[in-house]
């Protein structure tokens, strides 16, 4: 591993984005060989840099197909550089990538579906696969949620709301990050959201819907792998006060037959899947 205090400190060094485009790979995975030690590299404060000396036996090593550095019209990995950011707890750069992808490339909701929700589920892969430690995996959920905070006001939409959506994850699961990233969208669409976020108890689900004379739709996000007793619970707490429509979805829920043995009304593999979903239902 280099060092500012090493010999090789008077190199020439490159950022790890620099590195990566030479390498004609993206950032995560630049630093990925940094983690698993194929790619010498050292930090000084915030930022990795890497001597151009060490790159050239990975460079030649690119998978065959893989575009050089150089190569023309190549396609900006956003995600996997919006990912890198997260794990490094970046939040400038970070910021600085979502308003060049909003200035260039993509819509609010694009930003939403095909960057930042990609880029956590890349962290999340990452930290499966032992690659980042727990806590980079907590700074990047945290440095997503500061994103969508700012983001959010994009989203605003004037006019007479399409009805309310209540989305939320079940008792027992305290991952709310994909909820947030459905419901600006959504807002965006025109309807009012009310997101509970993370370990919502089934009553709560229930109170909202049954005070709540403009509800036209409830989604549930389930992101534990096992959970089924108290996911049926809460669809059933939900159908019992009221006959509105639930969408099931998650990590926890393989595929439309096992949502609809819970009692959900539908399935949604994907936010794109919701989002079409929701904008079908009767107003």
């Amino acid at each position: 591993m280099v060092r500012p205090s090493d010999e090789t400190d008077g190199e020439d060094l490159l950022s790890l984005q620099e590195a990566a485009d030479l390498l004609g790979v993206h950032y995560m995975t630049a630093y990925r060989y940094v983690r698993t030690g194929r790619l010498d590299a050292g930090r000084r404060g915030n930022q990795w840099y890497v001597p151009r000396s060490s790159i050239a036996s990975l460079r030649d090593a690119n998978p065959p197909g893989r575009k050089r550095s150089g190569a023309a019209n190549r396609h900006r990995d956003y995600a996997g550089e919006l990912a890198g950011f997260l794990v490094e707890g970046d939040e400038a750069e970070a910021w600085r990538l979502a308003q060049n992808a909003l200035a260039s490339a993509f819509t609010p909701e694009q930003l939403y579906l095909e960057v930042l929700g990609p880029a956590m589920r890349s962290v999340g892969n990452e930290w499966a696969a032992g690659r980042i430690s727990i806590a980079e995996e907590h700074q990047a959920s945290t440095l997503a949620y500061r994103l969508i905070g700012r983001l959010g006001p994009s989203f605003t939409k004037r006019g007479p709301t399409r009805g309310l959506l209540v989305i939320g994850a079940v008792a027992g699961d305290r991952h709310g990050l994909a909820t947030a990233l459905l419901a600006d969208p959504l807002r965006g669409r025109g309807f009012t959201v009310a997101d509970l976020g993370a370990d919502t108890p089934a009553e709560s689900f229930a109170e909202i819907v049954a005070h709540e004379d403009r509800t036209r739709a409830v989604g549930i996000a389930v992101f534990i792998p096992n959970g089924d007793e108290m996911v049926a619970a809460t669809i059933a707490a939900i159908h019992s006060t009221r006959d509105v429509p639930v969408l099931l979805g998650g990590r926890g829920i393989d595929g439309a037959t096992h949502a609809t043995n819970l009692g959900a009304d539908a399935y949604s593999e994907t936010a794109a899947d919701a989002l079409a979903w929701f904008d079908t239902i009767e107003r």
